[in-house]
């Protein structure tokens, strides 16, 4: 089995020399290590230190120099256009706000299909139109929704826990 040694960024390398292909969608495109099999039988293991995100049109370098591209798979998103960069800017604020990955591309933010994501962009003047197309979603941040919260005692202040007086 070959292994991948390394990554050609879409746009650096000459996808006509690929030898074979991979289809992944959006989330199998985000691995630290997998086996993968082209659409032409080469069978290949993906294995890095930590997780690395593949985009559409990369070159994944086999050990033997041959290179495997990788393709998006079309997947169901919607297209959401503003009428302004003013509101532009809010939507994506609205998308942002429900931590929903994006994906801009000029004036446009695509986003998996979602119905009441797409009625809340209609509710607030944008226009939605559904397509199929590769996704290739801005990295995320991880997040929590368990905060701590700041819990301090002043010297010299009663302080019980109950909170209650």
């Amino acid at each position: 089995m070959y292994r991948v040694t390394n990554i050609k960024p879409a746009g650096s390398w000459v996808m006509a020399e690929a030898v074979d292909r991979v289809t992944l969608d959006a989330d199998d495109r985000t691995r630290r290590r997998i086996v993968l099999t082209g659409e032409n039988g080469t069978q290949f293991l993906l294995d890095f230190v930590s997780p690395v995100t593949l985009h559409h049109g990369d070159g994944l370098v086999l050990d033997d120099g041959s290179i495997v591209l990788v393709a998006g798979m079309p997947e169901p998103l919607a297209e959401i256009a503003a009428s302004s960069p003013r509101e532009f800017v809010r939507l994506a604020w609205h998308l942002g706000n429900r931590h929903t990955d994006v994906q801009i591309t000029g004036s446009r933010i695509r986003i998996r299909r979602d119905h009441v994501l797409e009625d809340m962009m209609r509710g607030l003047g944008a226009t939605v139109t559904l397509i199929d197309a590769p996704f290739e979603p801005h990295a995320t941040v991880p997040h929590s929704h368990d905060h701590e919260h700041a819990h301090h005692h002043h010297h010299g202040d009663h302080h019980g826990h109950d909170h209650e007086r």
